[in-house]
């Protein structure tokens, strides 16, 4: 590709992103992840039993984790089927317990109609006893499917990376191998692949940690052949890779249990690393206010902010609270499980037993800290003033953002709710134990 074709894809990429914060949710928190969408009147609170304020439900078969994504007048996610129903354990019951599921699973995508939820296609991608082992509280579909609206890309681990186009006509798949995550230095230990994929350019770029042989690599969208690929000697993580663009250079942004690092999407070079070694991360990395923020680690450790734009070994002394790229580190305290999100000035994270922090942006100071009466799985979300907190036992807090405490609802959606909600035209889409739920408070926009 010649430069000025790169800087034109640049520029599409980053007008595709910016055009689909109001309207499309292609990904896992939607557009660069950063899980706001502004512009969209959707209500504080809603009630399943009269339908106050819910378009549709949808009864989905199957478990999964994994979000709902969204691109025009349909809503896309994955699910595994199978032949005997998984147990899943709220909070931190399950311990590092593996679950013993040994019946066959069907691994599915399915697409629905975002105006009045109506499956339009399903499609089975493998069929089999798993490959790989689960942790007692996941499912054998935690990622999150990606889309640029003519393609649709979902990984489910050890049973694959398959593509197909909008319509459910598969194009492509391939065999990542035996992706068996665990607790690291015990073999034995399988927790799940939870990592989803991206899409740059036409490229689908998917991160594959294991117990040996981890590696990052990108895949031609339309055929599915490897572009390039790069090994990672890594403690694995469950974390989904970032892309952003800033002062015209794509980057992607990849956490790992000894470093993080940004690569250049088109190549996989790397242009720089972060030393933060921990166990078991597994929040996503992201970009606010040009800061590259991350969390992540066992026993709550600290949040990160690194200045973007970065070049080489950009490490510092362990216990350094600032650097050359280094903008601010908080006390230990961050999320074990969910992404933590920046809106309006203010950094919201929320930890698995329910405590929520919230920081100054710029800063990296505290300016409180509640508890919200649940456990969590699922991420932060925000529109509108206002910020969306998915509990584990099936309540949607709704917080007024700002700097104080206060509640707008708790909304009870009758089942558990693990996957991050996601946000297009006017409508809350949250997946629960067996359902979809559209919310709105008005008509859907065109």
């Amino acid at each position: 590709m010649h430069a000025a074709d790169r800087a034109l894809a640049s520029l599409a990429f980053l007008l595709a992103a910016l055009g689909a914060s109001g309207q499309d949710w292609p990904s896992f928190r939607g557009p660069a992840a950063q899980g706001v969408a502004d512009g969209q009147d959707l209500p504080a609170e809603w009630d399943l039993a009269s339908a106050r304020n819910v378009r549709w439900k949808r009864a989905i078969p199957g478990v999964g984790h994994s979000s709902p994504i969204v691109w025009g007048d349909r809503v896309f996610l994955t699910t595994a089927v199978a032949a005997e129903t998984p147990a899943i354990v709220l909070g931190d019951k399950g311990g590092i317990d593996l679950a013993d599921d040994r019946a066959p699973v069907s691994w599915r995508i399915l697409c629905l109609d975002a105006r009045d939820g109506k499956v339009v296609w399903e499609r089975e991608v493998h069929a089999g006893a798993p490959r790989a082992r689960r942790h007692v509280k996941g499912s054998q579909a935690n990622a999150t499917p990606v889309t640029d609206g003519k393609t649709v890309v979902a990984s489910f681990g050890s049973e694959g990376l398959a593509a197909f186009d909008v319509d459910g006509k598969p194009l492509w798949r391939v065999d990542l191998g035996v992706v068996n995550p665990g607790l690291f230095g015990d073999p034995q230990s399988e927790w799940g692949h939870a990592s989803s994929p991206v899409i740059f350019e036409n490229l689908v770029i998917v991160q594959v940690d294991r117990h040996r042989d981890s590696f990052l690599a990108a895949y031609h969208l339309l055929s599915g052949k490897q572009a390039w690929k790069v090994e990672r000697d890594e403690r694995p993580v469950w974390a989904t890779p970032t892309l952003h663009v800033a002062g015209g250079r794509s980057e992607l942004v990849v956490v790992g249990g000894y470093h993080v690092r940004g690569y250049d999407p088109r190549t996989g070079k790397e242009r720089w690393r972060f030393k933060d070694e921990a166990e078991v991360k597994t929040p996503t990395p992201f970009v606010s206010d040009g800061l590259v923020i991350f969390a992540g680690g066992y026993r709550g450790r600290p949040l990160f902010a690194i200045r973007a734009g970065a070049s080489g070994d950009v490490s510092v002394a362990a216990d350094a609270r600032s650097g050359p790229f280094l903008a601010w580190r908080t006390e230990p305290g961050g999320p074990y499980t969910t992404t933590p999100l920046a809106y309006r000035d203010l950094l919201y994270m929320v930890r698995d037993e329910g405590i929520l922090g919230v920081y100054d942006v710029k800063t990296g100071a505290l300016v409180y800290r509640e508890r919200t009466g649940t456990t969590h799985s699922a991420s932060p979300v925000a529109s509108d003033g206002k910020v969306y907190v998915a509990g584990e036992e099936g309540q949607v807090i709704v917080l007024r953002a700002g700097r104080a405490f206060e509640v707008l609802a708790r909304n009870d959606m009758g089942e558990t709710v693990f996957a991050t909600p996601a946000i297009s035209r006017g409508t809350l889409y949250v997946r629960t134990r067996g359902h979809l739920y559209a919310i709105g408070a008005r008509k859907m926009a065109d």
